[in-house]
């Protein structure tokens, strides 16, 4: 119970919402549910926080945009995408969060900024300038210049492993991933109807990631492999993790309001 009340008082959070949240099953873009999510973290910057929104979804915002009737397999083309679409996707938010008199601004990230001392130093910068004005920042892989994400997007997980590490450079005190799915399972839900979902995770032991190993491909891009390499990554820096379905974007009030909803996956100390 002690976890929950830290969640309650937490101050700086990242919020990660994967494209299964942010477009249809047909692949076009759900309005709906980013207004709402746009509604929520305007109300919880309004009550004194600070949220950075992780976002995936370019490449499917740029799919929507073009009307195609299905994704690219071409590197080439799936970055031209990402640019359409990152284009149009910050315009939605800046559009939405504006409604709620909120200033957002765009930070695109390589995965080399962890590894240049003196680029982390300037992008941890950038954040807190951000965030001490008060605005959202709105972080996304740059697709247009690094192909890790896209070669590889199982590896990195639709943004999973980004906003880890996002968490990480802005020291925050909870990290939020949405995804299509209540939080985590003692094995696949979508398979087996007996799966028990697990409130708290106070260690990421081998059978839990055994157990992440068996839920795959119709959770978002990445699956739950990448979601417990997340996990492990913000815990171990002291940041506390939640894994809860993003489809009702309320559900991050909840959190924060201390309900027991999704998966607490607890900070190291």
């Amino acid at each position: 119970m002690g976890f929950r009340k830290e969640i309650k008082d937490a101050n700086r959070i990242v919020v990660k919402v994967g494209t299964s949240t942010l477009t249809y099953a047909n692949g076009q873009i759900n309005l709906g549910r980013i207004e709402k999510l746009t509604r929520v973290l305007a109300d919880i910057v309004n009550s004194g926080k600070e949220v950075t929104l992780v976002s995936s979804g370019a490449v499917g915002v740029g799919i929507g945009k073009l009307k195609l009737k299905e994704k690219p397999t071409n590197i080439r083309e799936k970055q031209a995408l990402a640019a359409i679409g990152q284009c149009e996707l910050m315009h939605i938010y800046s559009k939405f969060f504006g409604e709620y008199s909120h200033t957002v601004g765009q930070v695109l990230l390589t995965r080399d900024v962890i590894e240049d001392e003196h680029i982390k130093q300037n992008v941890c910068s950038t954040f807190e300038l951000l965030l001490q004005k008060g605005i959202i920042p709105i972080v996304n892989e740059n697709d247009t210049v690094s192909i890790d994400e896209l070669e590889n997007i199982a590896k990195f997980g639709d943004n999973d492993n980004l906003s880890a590490i996002v968490s990480v450079l802005i020291d925050a005190d909870l990290l939020i991933i949405l995804s299509d799915i209540d939080g985590f399972y003692d094995s696949n839900p979508k398979e087996n109807p007996n799966a028990k979902l697990i409130k708290q995770i106070d260690e990421i032991t081998e059978e839990i990631e055994a157990c992440a190993g068996g839920v795959g491909s119709s959770l978002g891009t990445g699956g739950m492999a990448t979601k417990i390499a997340a996990a492990r990554k913000a815990t171990d820096a002291g940041v506390n993790m939640v894994l809860a379905n993003g489809e009702e974007p309320s559900i991050i009030s909840d959190i924060l309001s201390g309900e027991e909803v999704g998966t607490l996956f607890t900070a190291k100390k």
